[in-house]
Formats: C-alpha cells, structure tokens, sequence
C-alpha cells in the first residue's frame, strides 16, 4: 500500500526555516515574506487565495505544504462576555485559551505546556499532572485560531497565563515569543505581552537575557516561606529570598513594572498583617500587584475571602505606596478564571479522564 509523503506545515517553521524550506521548493526568497504574510496578516490556511503567487508555486504548495492550526474542539461563553476556547494538538493532547474582553482592550490568556507539573494546591489546572510541553507553533496557533475566533474585534494583549509553566518550557516558549513579535509573522507588540511564572529562578533570568523585552508577571501569593511553601510547592526548589533576588535583578525597560500577583485565600494569607508584610519584601521593587481573590471551584479546601478583607488589603498596600489593583474574576461561571483551566469541556470526551 502506497501512502501520501507527510506535508509540512508551515506554521511549524519560524521565518528562517519558511525562508530555507520555500527556497527548498525552488521559490526565490522574497516569496517567503509573501506566503508569511497570506498566513500571519491575513489569516489564511489555503494557498488557493495567495494571489502574488503563480498557479504553479500555488500548486506546488498545495501538493507539499499545508496551514494547519490547532483544532477548535469546543467554545463556550460566560455570561460576562469572556469566551474559553478548547484546541486540539495533532497528537490528540488538548489545551486551553481564554478570550477576555475590555472596554479599551482585548486580551488572550494562551496555555505553554498540555497540563502542569506545578501541583499549586489552590488551582485546578494543576491537580489533572503534566502531559508534556506545547512546542512553539503549538503556543502561536491558539493565537493564529483566535484571532479568527474573535473577529471582528482585534485582540490586542497576550498573557501566557494559561495551563503550565512557561518557564518550565523555556526554550518553545522564548521561540513562540519571537515568532509573535516578529514583525513579519503575528507582529504583536512587546509591550502587549506578557508571561506569568509561579516562580522559577533559572527560567527568570533567562528570560532577562533573551532580550524579548516582554512583561513579566510572577505568582507569589504568600509574603513568608511558610505560608508559600503550603500553597506553592515550588517555593521549597525557589524559596522567596531567591526569587526576591530574581526580580531585584530583571532588567526592566522605562516605565516597565513587575506585576505581582496575589491570590488570596481566606484564613491563609489575606490578613491586615499579611499585607504590611507583603508590602515590606516589595519594597524597593518596580511593581504593580494584582489581588485575585480565589475562584472556588468543587473539592478546594480554600475559600474566597470577603468583600471587606479584599478591599482591606488593598488599602493597606496602597497606604504603604504600592499601585494595587482588584483583578475582576472574569468567565468563572465556564471556569475560565485565573486557576479554573483543566482542558475539559461540555460534550468533548477527555482522552486522561480519571487524571485530570
């Protein structure tokens, strides 16, 4: 039995490599800008429609190539207008993306890794495990997919928020970066995006050293070892007075903050003495913080704290100086809010059912 060659998808290849396998074709080197425009620009995933090129190169390309982004498995909309998209990967593993809407901007919160080796005891993400690492057009494809999803509103901002760590998959996350900024690929501002980590000292660093000049935010919720050690496993491996040290060294652009975020749990680290504290290891630091009060969800012994306490909180790190800010919990009601992602969706079978 004869079966048909593999194609190679050119979302896979970053602008060199489409540069180098185009010229493979026999097509002169301008064509690369070309074709990378048709599919970052405009979106496409045929070649039929890529009208500077000949009939032949077309054909060519039709018959070796093809654009295949991730595939759109589900989509639901909270009420509030925030929409959780569900994409398969070509190897049947699935992540997910969260589309938030604004008065003044669009944002997309996209997954690096296929579930999450972190076990954070207050997120449901973490509690299915760790499947493997996105690679890099993996991560870009849930932005080429929802930027058609959300036509014709324009997403404005990335946040690489979603399940996993990015710093754990430091190498596809740093290239799916690049390929976002290029100018010639999505051509997505620096200042427009932004990647969270829970924390990982080597991975900070280097992400100092790239030079991609995005926005870093770091998960800390805890201003002590004990209490972050509880909730954080990872601060055992990166305990606070390095990861303090990490950001007191992050090179930081004019204007550029470090967006501490803070979930807060009540009983556990949402007190009076809690934010004195916080603002005393901050001090010193360009940053922001951003309070998350928790999104419950079934089986967390955590609970959100009230009203009060919230506000509390943030009038106490507001007297002590800091710019502090309530982040509005967006899409609960789908569990698309911060620490509520777990691949799964209404009419999808899991293929890890009895893992996640």
């Amino acid at each position: 039995m004869i079966t048909e060659p593999k194609k190679t998808n050119l979302l896979a290849l970053g602008r060199d490599g489409l540069k180098n396998y185009l010229a493979g074709l026999g097509m002169k080197a301008f064509r690369a800008d070309q074709v990378a425009r048709w599919i970052y620009a405009e979106g496409m995933t045929s070649f039929e429609g890529m009208t500077n090129l000949s009939k032949a190169d077309r054909e060519m390309l039709a018959g070796a190539a093809e654009i295949k982004p991730p595939v759109l498995l589900d989509r639901l909309t909270s009420t509030d207008g925030t929409e959780k998209y569900l994409f398969g990967m070509e190897d049947g593993e699935r992540v997910e993306s969260v589309l938030i809407p604004g008065e003044d901007r669009t944002t997309l919160c996209i997954s690096s890794q296929a579930g999450c080796a972190l076990g954070c005891r207050f997120c449901l993400t973490g509690a299915g495990g760790f499947q493997r690492d996105l690679l890099p057009h993996e991560i870009t494809g849930q932005v080429f997919m929802a930027r058609a999803l959300a036509a014709p509103d324009v997403i404005t901002n990335i946040v690489m928020m979603g399940t996993g760590e990015p710093l754990l998959n430091r190498d596809n996350v740093f290239e799916a970066l690049r390929r976002l900024t290029d100018p010639k690929m999505f051509s997505i501002s620096t200042r427009r995006i932004t990647l969270s980590t829970a924390g990982v000292v080597p991975g900070i660093k280097a992400l100092g050293d790239s030079g991609l000049g995005i926005g870093l935010a770091v998960s800390l919720n805890a201003s002590n070892d004990a209490v972050r050690d509880e909730v954080m496993p990872i601060n055992r491996k990166y305990p606070i007075a390095k990861l303090m040290t990490a950001l007191r060294e992050f090179p930081l652009a004019p204007r550029r903050r470090i967006t501490i975020e803070y979930v807060m749990l009540a009983g556990v680290n949402d007190s009076l003495a809690d934010a004195r504290a916080l603002g005393k290891l901050l001090r010193g630091l360009k940053c922001k913080v951003n309070l998350i009060p928790f999104n419950e969800h079934a089986g967390s012994k955590y609970r959100r704290p009230s009203h009060d306490a919230v506000n509390d909180f943030k009038d106490t790190l507001a007297d002590m100086g800091y710019a502090a800010f309530i982040r509005d919990s967006r899409g609960s009601d789908i569990l698309a809010a911060c620490g509520q992602l777990r691949a799964e969706a209404a009419g999808v079978a899991c293929p890890h059912d009895g893992q996640k």
